[in-house]
This record gives structure tokens, sequence and C-alpha cells, in this order.
């Protein structure tokens, strides 16, 4: 399918969130009949990524960095079990610790990360975990980072209501103070036990879904970042690196893929990125498009940041495209301390 054609999908699916649609499928029924047992396969092959829970990284990042009278930036991961960090035996090796040491190493301030994902949860969960992160009157966070969508896709929740429900989280919480950044739903034609035509299907509908995240997040003033690559290319070239022991989830270096594509766009949102870096770089085919064009493109591209850049014109909002380079995530400590200066990790 090509960009423009997605682009079509989205901009539907983005208007039925927004005006109260109704679900927009991103299969037929008939084809979703024919594939009822090669799913049901699939999930008995792959599983819900269950077992132990994901390790707990909660804490303060950093702490070298402290200076008296500062207060630590404050970090918050909302989303499922890929923002949970579930796959992993070590606090340190989930996104949250990753992108918080990473972000304290670029800030060169603490950082203090609070992580409300729960593992299987759909979109329809995040009022409940918006809730949570901004729960306390004097705890406000300055960044929030949300991965969800890929349990919208397998439970075949219909996408116009994911797209709400993601975009009213966003809303609330940029309302709140806070700056958000959506990791959008992964790719997951590429996890290994699904077969064709399912994975096709697979594909198609997470980038749908993708694009549509796009659309309606930077309607409510937050940035996305492409995760097709976190169950994308990479993950299909070297699954056995990539992917964690129940080959859903992703491995420690997976995680850190993510977050090496996830960490340039916070520090942006933050004001923390070399000002050289924000201006598009046409050689790059970076540049302002019409948002549901640029959300299209990033949902083919892994690790492509969209972000609203102009009012609405006769052709709808724009969106500045940009695809940021990957850096190594900064070194720094990588063991988060609780508020009682204890070990969590």
């Amino acid at each position: 399918m090509t960009s423009m054609s997605r682009a079509r999908v989205a901009r539907r699916i983005a208007a039925g969130a927004a005006y109260g649609g109704g679900g927009i499928g991103l299969m037929s029924a008939a084809a979703v009949g024919l594939l009822l047992a090669e799913v049901r396969m699939a999930r008995r092959q792959v599983g819900n990524g269950g077992g132990p829970h994901p390790p707990s990284a909660d804490g303060l990042y950093g702490h070298g960095y402290a200076t008296p009278g500062e207060p630590p930036i404050r970090l918050v991961l909302l989303g499922d079990s890929t923002a949970a960090g579930q796959g992993v035996h070590r606090a340190r090796q989930t996104p949250g610790a990753l992108l918080a040491s990473g972000l304290a190493a670029v800030a060169e301030r603490p950082v203090e990360l609070r992580n409300v994902a729960l593992p299987g949860a759909q979109s329809d969960d995040l009022d409940r975990q918006v809730g949570r992160a901004v729960s306390g009157g004097d705890w406000i966070p300055d960044i929030c980072v949300i991965m969800i969508g890929a349990n919208d896709v397998t439970h075949r929740m219909p996408p116009t209501r994911s797209v709400r429900h993601l975009s009213s989280a966003v809303r609330r919480l940029r309302t709140a103070g806070a700056e958000v950044v959506v990791g959008t739903c992964p790719d997951l034609g590429t996890v290994e036990q699904v077969q064709q035509p399912l994975r096709w299907l697979a594909r198609r509908a997470s980038r749908h879904l993708a694009a549509a995240q796009t659309i309606g997040t930077v309607e409510q003033g937050g940035r996305t970042v492409s995760l097709g690559d976190l169950l994308g290319p990479e993950f299909e070239a070297n699954p056995r690196e990539l992917f964690g022991p129940d080959n859903f989830h992703p491995s420690a270096e997976g995680y850190a893929t993510a977050a090496m594509a996830v960490l340039p766009t916070v520090c942006a949102a933050l004001g923390l990125w070399p000002a050289e870096e924000e201006r598009p770089d046409a050689s790059r085919r970076e540049g302002f498009l019409p948002v549901a064009r640029a959300a299209a493109e990033a949902a083919s591209e892994p690790g492509t940041e969209v972000t609203a850049a102009m009012p609405t014109g006769p052709r709808g909002p724009w969106a500045l495209l940009k695809r940021r380079r990957r850096r190594r995530v900064p070194a720094t400590d990588p063991t988060p301390t609780t508020s009682r200066g204890v070990s969590s990790g």
C-alpha cells in the first residue's frame, strides 16, 4: 500500500475517533473468519507474553548530577508490556530505565522515573494510567512516554476507539503540563510464529493504526516516534538476538534499540537536543507535510518523528517529519535509587 493510501485510511480512522464514529475495520469479516484458526494457532505458539512480572525500575537515575535546589526531571512511562519492560529480568534493561539514564546524561540532571504501564493493556486502559500519572497534585511529570497499540491489533479493538483513547490520554497529560512522546504501534507482521496471510494482515493493521495514532497524538500537542523497528526489520533479520525468550517481547538488546529510537525525541521535547539538529534536513527527506502524509511515511520508516508544525491550513494540519540519527544511549548510573536510597534494580 502506498503512503498516500495509508494517509487516507489514517485520516478516516482519526476523524472517526475525533467525532465518535463507528469502528473502521482493517480486515474484512470474511478474512477474519478464514484466519480464526490460524490466529488461535499463532496465539498458542506465541503465547500472551505471560511470565514473571516486569522488574520495577522506578527510582532516581543520574543522582551524581544532583544540584541543591534543582529538582529532578520527572519521567513517566505508560502503555502495555513493551513500556513495562516485560521479557527482561533486570530493571536496568527495561525501556524506562534506559530512557531515564540516557535522559539524565543528556540533561546532566537526575531523572525520577515512574512506570504505570500494565502488561496486556489496550488503549482503553490509558485513562486509568493517566489518572495514576497525574494523581498527585504536587507531582506532575515533565515528560511522559506512551507505548501502546499491539494489543489493540491482536484483540481487534476498532482503530477509531483505540485512537480516541490515546488522543484523550495525550490531551489530559498535555493539559496537566507534561510533554508527551508516543511510540506508535509496532509492526506485528514480524512475529516469527505468524504465517501468511495473517502476517501481511497484521503488518497492514499495525501500520494503519500507527499512522492514525500519529494524527491523533500530534493534533493534541504530542510527538510520535515510529516503533515499527521494535518488531520490525531488525527483529525480522535477527529474531534470536532481538526477541526475548518468549519470542514475542523484545530482549534487552531489543529494548535498547527502542530506547535509542525514542530518546532523541524525548530530549527534543524538553529542549535538550542541539539546535542545529532541530532544523529539517532536506538531504534526509525531512520537512513539513500535511499531518496525514507525515503519519503515513513515519509508519513505514522506523525511528521517524512527527510533531506539530503549523496551524491548520487548506490541506489540514501540518507536521514536521524528522529522521533523527540514532545515537548510543549515553552511559550513566544504570541503577536507580528509591526515595530511601536503596537500589531497586
